[in-house]
């Protein structure tokens, strides 16, 4: 329980200047309020960990780059779909950091990275796909609804697809782990 904690804790990071952003636009309707409390965060977290000496990791720096880039477009041009179109990119230059091996291993803890690294590598894959798929999904959604039915809809798809996601590969990874584990006691 502790790793999948740990897991979660570490992807809500790295995700929380948008789910502030999309939270604050369904409370409040202002997109100009979400814009800006969504890239405060985001500057928030990184110079959070600049003071602590920590390591960032490219996710991070990529989240902060576009919430700023895509939230400044907006604020100047007053136009939602800078932002209602940010996610697309986000979701395309993940899903190709995705693609790179051994990408996953950050959010594994150390026994899944020993005994299950073949299928680490396999959901690195599946999760490369659910982002182009939500990719394609939000540039259908950004263009036909209005900011605040679109901000609702990704609201629940984004998170939704992203918990079952993290749930089956959780699951699916500790049982072949425990399995292979008993295997590999039974054989000795």
């Amino acid at each position: 329980m502790a790793n999948l904690l740990r897991s979660a804790r570490l992807l809500v990071s790295d995700l929380a200047s948008t789910f502030l952003f999309l939270v604050v636009l369904l409370a409040t309707k202002d997109l100009i309020l979400a814009v800006a409390l969504g890239v405060g965060l985001g500057v928030l977290q990184i110079g959070w960990l600049l003071v602590r000496r920590q390591r960032i990791d490219a996710m991070q720096w990529l989240s902060i780059g576009l919430v700023a880039v895509s939230g400044i477009a907006t604020m100047l041009t007053s136009d939602a779909r800078f932002v209602m179109l940010k996610p697309s990119v986000i979701y395309c230059i993940v899903g190709a950091y995705m693609l790179r091996p051994g990408w996953m291993n950050r959010y594994l803890p150390p026994a899944a990275v020993q005994t299950v690294p073949d299928i680490g590598y396999i959901y690195g894959f599946v999760w490369a796909g659910l982002m182009f798929g939500s990719a394609a999904l939000n540039i259908v959604l950004a263009l036909t609804l209005d900011p605040v039915t679109w901000s609702a809809a990704m609201s629940v798809w984004g998170l939704a697809s992203k918990v079952a996601l993290f749930l089956i590969q959780y699951v699916t990874m500790t049982m072949i782990g425990r399995r292979r584990a008993a295997t590999a006691m039974a054989s000795t």
